[in-house]
């Protein structure tokens, strides 16, 4: 069976994909597994840009077929922020950059609190230098204060409006149906499995 590297050290993202891969005839490994050491600085200035980097990296420097992903919030009423960095949004850790941006948003109305999260994932084969990209969208709203305490980023202050709720209301395999890394990550095991399995 062949390898399949997940070219993340994000928990959330990994047990996300993984779930979503189950039942796919490939074995899908970490970065972690192979006890590599070492990240991908994301330089670039779009999640493709930034997704293409990690995986032509990571399938280059192991000789392996590779999944890298990035993805993001956009928020409208804050232009788009903050989008390829959200990751790196101000705040030592991830309730603290969730606090900081329901501050910033404190005087935005119900109305305009809109946003998506997107995410765009890229399947690269070291073997005949084959690249694959896959993109996933999903609407929804900023509410003013976590609700709910699964998964993980920005899911507890982001309320789907395919289900009403958030992604910190929700078990991983309602999220996984709805979420923007979901849709990318099912797109993914249909090319996986039609030229890569």
């Amino acid at each position: 069976m062949r390898e399949l590297l997940i070219a993340s050290t994000n928990e959330g993202k990994l047990k996300e994909i993984a779930h979503l891969f189950k039942g796919l005839p490939l074995k899908c490994v970490s970065i972690a597994d192979i006890r590599a050491e070492g990240d991908v600085e994301e330089v670039g200035e779009t999640f493709e840009g930034n997704a293409l980097l990690k995986a032509l990296i990571w399938g280059k420097r192991r000789g392996m077929l590779t999944l890298a992903d990035d993805s993001g919030l956009e928020v409208d009423a804050l232009g788009g922020r903050p989008g390829v960095y959200s990751a790196r949004y101000p705040g030592k850790d991830w309730p603290d950059r969730r606090k900081n941006l329901l501050k910033e948003m404190a005087h935005v109305p119900n109305n305009k609190r809109t946003a998506r999260f997107r995410a765009v994932i890229v399947i690269y084969d070291p073997k005949d230098d084959k690249t694959r990209i896959c993109t996933g969208v999903t609407e929804g709203t900023i509410t003013h204060e976590d609700i709910g305490t699964n998964g993980f980023g920005y899911d507890p202050i982001f309320r789907f409006t395919d289900s009403g709720k958030t992604g910190g209301e929700m078990e991983l395999e309602e999220k996984n149906k709805i979420s923007h890394r979901g849709r990318a990550v099912v797109k993914a095991r249909d090319i996986l499995l039609a030229e890569f399995a």
